[in-house]
């Protein structure tokens, strides 16, 4: 009753800019109890932190493929052409850097390169490749050859500047045969080290302002944990699996019916977040060949 009390200048002036559209993950917890949980009601009775678990499984779940959970950053390459991953990274999302007109140009991600652990053979002489080595101590470099020679060399696609209408490409005609489309571009390659949790970046990148985005699982801090109300039916419904899917005797047929009942709500929550416009939509598709009216 306190908050339908509440005076109109608090609840439109609390200084949470854009906040409401979201809701607390202490919240759903609260409001899951009271509409699910007691006698007659779908679940007899729980321990809450069962309840806890399973919200908090949600929140991870739905956050990456469904809810806005994208974080960026902004940061300048070092020399070392390597930026350690977020300590709370799970996949990214794009990988930009920012030109002189704040525009943020995609790099794209390198499949043909890595960063190999390199044994140091100066200091373990007897090692060669495939030996069954037994008596001596592996010691690693810190960078490997491959890695080194990637962020040493210059890009073919960034340092070309030849104009497409010139002799140069005259005389490539019929030589760009087996072109990969993610190399056909200027601004740049990247690969993620999965071993040591770093991104690498070529030479040519050295000193640019990066734009890195990436998915968390929302769990970071207890500002993170928190619901968009277009998905927070989503959460309910999910929950409510998780928990009758995990306890003993709980009839196949109420299993399945909420095992739908959460694929549909996660499918319109889905929906309502991808944000769709007409007017943009429309605005877009004027620049095509064929002419949209609404």
């Amino acid at each position: 009753m306190a908050l339908i009390n509440q005076t109109a200048n608090t609840y439109y002036n609390s200084g949470s800019f854009g906040g409401y559209q979201f809701t607390s993950l202490q919240n759903v917890i609260d409001q899951f109890v009271l509409a699910y949980v007691g006698e007659d009601k779908i679940i007899s009775k729980i321990n809450r932190q069962d309840i806890v678990f399973h919200a908090m499984r949600g929140l991870q779940e739905l956050s990456f493929d469904t809810f806005k959970s994208v974080k960026a950053y902004e940061l300048e390459v070092p020399p070392s052409l390597a930026i350690p991953l977020p300590q709370d990274y799970v996949n990214y999302v794009k990988v930009s850097f920012s030109d002189g007109s704040g525009i943020q140009r995609v790099l794209y991600r390198t499949r043909k390169t890595s960063n190999p652990s390199n044994i140091d053979q100066t200091a373990t002489p007897d090692v060669a490749p495939f030996y069954n080595f037994t008596n001596n101590e592996l010691v690693l470099n810190t960078e490997s050859d491959t890695a080194t020679a990637f962020a040493n060399q210059e890009s073919a696609n960034a340092s070309s500047s030849a104009d497409y209408d010139d002799t140069i490409y005259g005389s490539n005609q019929g030589q760009r045969y087996g072109l990969e489309p993610e190399h056909a571009q200027i601004n740049g390659s990247f690969y993620i080290d999965e071993i040591r949790n770093f991104i690498r970046f070529g030479s040519d990148l050295g000193g640019k302002r990066i734009i890195i985005e990436y998915i968390s699982d929302s769990l970071g801090t207890d500002a993170e944990m928190q619901v968009h109300k277009f998905a927070e039916e989503a959460m309910y419904k999910y929950i409510a699996y998780a928990i009758l899917s995990t306890r003993a005797n709980t009839p196949p047929v109420l299993v399945e019916q909420y095992r739908r009942s959460a694929y549909a709500e996660k499918r319109k929550a889905k929906l309502r977040l991808s944000n769709i416009k007409l007017e943009e939509i429309t605005q877009v598709l004027r620049g095509k060949s064929k002419q949209i009216k609404h």
